[in-house]
């Protein structure tokens, strides 16, 4: 039997043996069978959601919210139900997730297991920081209660950011944010090279709730780094009633791959040239729904075909403020003079709210997130060589972005992997596990 989880990056292109849903069948199953690891809706972009020849466990059936208290703003919802569901109930009633990542068509049991972060992260903290309690199903039979306060505490600290690797997470409670109606205050700043753009941050970040920034990655010399600052607030005052879509939202949808050739260095630039003159046009401040500001991709169906059938890369990396400035300039300098323009690429500062997670990756400083094609050995290679900057700097790289850093690299990424191998279960496992932690491959 062909079966089809894949990853959002689309490499590598592993699949399991079988794969479960959940409710299981006969309640027992015979966990000695192979590695199991949960799957939500595919948006990790390299190999943490995979399980080659092991087992999935299709979490979308568990899809109900099992309780809101729209007077106080707690939510309990089982594991497979996406932040999609969650806000077209939660923002007619006057509330919005406490973070979103940047898109919406993610779990809440994968927004826990990668502890996502958003636009947010220096006010306040990644979505870890948000959740009560959930509920830990382990092969051993044990059902585990996880509070940040309980006898469980350091399953909930494990299981925040812990790659779905310490059993399966049935259901997920957590506090939402207030809010007055459905629109946002956007602001939108240009800036003319990545030295502006930490100007322009220490500026506006303490003036806005959200921010993040659209690099060029094709400019070079002095305008190395320039881009489109956002920033933005929830909206205070607007004579509209609530809505949870956006009125007259078409969306576009991708049907096949684009050719490999589709994305080079011409047409990357052509995209950022007509993406930044569009923006600077729109320069200043004006009222859009959220959606369009939280999720301007996700209105564009199958957005990652457009890299290809071979997948694309994503690296994701978080460097200290010490030396984050220099370092976030020589990887765009290395990214320029190379050639390897990113067709998506952000960077953002995360605060100094600590995760509560053990292997959660946001932590303070500035983090980019850089996109290339997947060309190969060229694009292999080039990515170990902006590795060893960020280990060089003290920093990490996002596993939930990853399907290629090496063993050092993510142990140097995670200062408490040891504590955290404690506590995984024994049935569980990835792709990604065991590729980073030399574990046999299957």
């Amino acid at each position: 039997m062909h079966f089809n989880f894949p990853s959002w990056g689309h490499y590598p292109k592993h699949q399991p043996k079988s794969a479960i849903s959940y409710p299981w069948s006969n309640s027992k199953i015979n966990f000695d069978d192979a590695p199991y690891l949960a799957y939500g809706m595919g948006r990790s972009y390299g190999d943490s959601c995979l399980n080659k020849n092991g087992v999935i466990i299709d979490s979308c059936q568990l899809n109900h919210i099992l309780g809101f208290d729209s007077d106080t703003g707690i939510v309990r919802c089982e594991s497979g139900v996406t932040f999609d569901d969650l806000l077209s109930v939660i923002v007619p009633k006057g509330w919005f997730l406490p973070v979103t990542p940047g898109t919406r068509f993610v779990t809440v049991a994968g927004a826990l297991a990668n502890d996502v972060h958003g636009k947010n992260h220096h006010r306040v903290g990644s979505f870890g920081n948000h959740v009560t309690a959930f509920e830990l199903q382990r092969s051993t039979g044990q059902t585990l209660l996880c509070t940040p306060d309980n006898e469980n505490k350091l399953f909930f600290n494990a299981t925040i950011g812990g790659l779905g690797l310490t059993g399966f997470v049935t259901w997920v409670e957590f506090r939402l944010k207030r809010i007055v109606n459905s629109y946002v205050t956007k602001s939108t700043t240009t800036f003319s090279s990545v030295h502006e753009f930490f100007e322009l941050d220490e500026e506006y970040l303490n003036s806005h709730e959200y921010s993040v920034a659209w690099i060029d990655t094709t400019a070079r010399s002095s305008h190395l780094g320039r881009g489109l600052y956002f920033s933005g607030d929830h909206a205070k005052e607007h004579p509209v009633a609530y809505s949870a879509k956006k009125k007259n939202q078409k969306s576009l949808s991708l049907p096949v791959n684009f050719p490999n050739f589709t994305l080079n260095t011409l047409t990357v630039k052509a995209f950022n040239l007509l993406y930044l003159n569009t923006h600077k046009n729109q320069e200043g401040q004006a009222l859009t729904h959220y959606a369009p500001f939280f999720y301007p991709l996700d209105n564009i169906k199958n957005w990652n075909r457009m890299y290809g059938k071979r997948g694309f890369f994503q690296h994701q990396c978080v460097v200290p403020l010490d030396n984050g400035k220099e370092v976030i300039t020589e990887i765009l300098q290395r990214v320029s003079a190379k050639g390897m323009a990113s067709f998506l690429s952000v960077l953002k500062r995360f605060g100094n709210s600590p995760s509560v997670g053990m292997m959660s990756f946001p932590r303070e400083g500035y983090t980019l997130a850089l996109d290339f094609p997947n060309k190969g050995k060229r694009t292999l290679e080039f990515l170990n060589e902006l590795d060893v900057l960020v280990r060089s700097a003290n920093g990490a790289i996002y596993p939930a972005k990853d399907a290629r850093m090496s063993v050092d690299t993510f142990a140097a990424s995670f200062p408490h992997l040891d504590d955290f191998k404690k506590y995984i279960d024994p049935a569980f496992s990835s792709s990604f596990w065991r590729r980073v932690t030399r574990q046999q491959k299957l």
